[in-house]
């Protein structure tokens, strides 16, 4: 599947998951298919804060919370790796202080200790903030790749953080340990439209076929009216390390309604020949928000 061909429309019943009093948020989804979960149901794993939330679903549309998964976790992301089930987070020890953690299934249930997969060690990590988040980890070129987020830029009308660099670090083995590259591969610039506060975060998709790699970013950006955003954009690349970005975001804030403000993190996966699937989370509001999680189709 060619993803940066695809065509992105928005599931009808939308917002699917909403935040459970006196949580304000459900966010940074990342799921499982049916034929990869033991009991052939659609796995979702998405936070609050701070905890990880385990959700199920039947038709992938209609959700039902399960628990907590991890607690004093964010940004999670599962998948499935020689019959294991591998969650890997952001493991929060304070404000400004977190690195990306690992725990380990076999079943969706029974979860393995905790190991660090990868902590702030670089300068661009950050200095008085230093953040290690948002992981997704691939096979790619005989290792494994794990695209990360590092430090943070503060959005001043909504009066928290969103991720500012974002990285790459390499593994022999999917659960690592992760050696970070010196530099981040991606990063905001000024003159860039969708990316000029920060880098967001990336969620990546190998094709071994086609030698490519497809990028599904959430660019940070100030609009012409100072309002902070975020809008979903596909990027390409063939090494790993530097990207090309297609000019419009697939999927943008809108007008009104429950993605109002920010459009961002999110999990996206083939589910037939011509389908693929988003979910992702939106904020509809700034200062004053709350997020949900949707469910965004691609077709080719």
């Amino acid at each position: 599947m060619e993803f940066d061909r695809l065509h992105w429309t928005d599931h009808p019943a939308n917002p699917l998951i909403t935040a459970q009093w006196p949580d304000w948020l459900i966010a940074d989804p990342t799921f499982l298919l049916p034929e990869e979960t033991p009991d052939g149901l659609w796995h979702l794993f998405a936070n609050s804060i701070p905890r990880v939330h385990h959700y199920t679903s039947g038709d992938g549309v209609a959700w039902t919370r399960r628990g907590v998964a991890v607690n004093g976790a964010i940004r999670p992301f599962v998948r499935k790796h020689q019959g294991e089930y591998f969650l890997f987070y952001e493991k929060i020890y304070s404000p400004f202080r977190s690195a990306i953690a690992l725990r380990r299934s076999p079943d969706l249930r029974k979860w393995s200790k905790e190991r660090i997969v990868l902590k702030p060690s670089l300068e661009w990590h950050g200095r008085f903030v230093r953040t290690c988040s948002c992981p997704c980890v691939i096979p790619w070129g005989g290792e494994f790749l794990m695209y990360y987020s590092a430090n943070v830029v503060l959005l001043p009308d909504c009066l928290f953080f969103e991720p500012l660099h974002i990285g790459v670090a390499r593994a022999a083995e999917f659960g690592g340990p992760f050696t970070p590259d010196p530099e981040p591969c991606i990063s905001p610039s000024p003159g860039d439209p969708h990316r000029n506060m920060g880098a967001g975060a990336i969620k990546v998709i190998p094709d071994p076929g086609r030698g490519v790699l497809y990028g599904f970013n959430n660019g940070i950006y100030r609009d012409r009216k100072g309002h902070s955003r975020s809008a979903i954009m596909v990027v390409t690349s063939r090494d790993g390390v530097n990207w090309d970005k297609d000019t419009d975001p697939v999927l943008r804030p809108e007008d009104h309604g429950w993605k109002r403000a920010l459009v961002y993190a999110l999990d996206v996966r083939q589910v037939s020949e011509t389908q693929a699937h988003m979910y992702y989370n939106a904020r509809d509001g700034w200062l004053r928000g709350f997020e949900r999680i949707g469910l965004a189709v691609g077709r080719a």
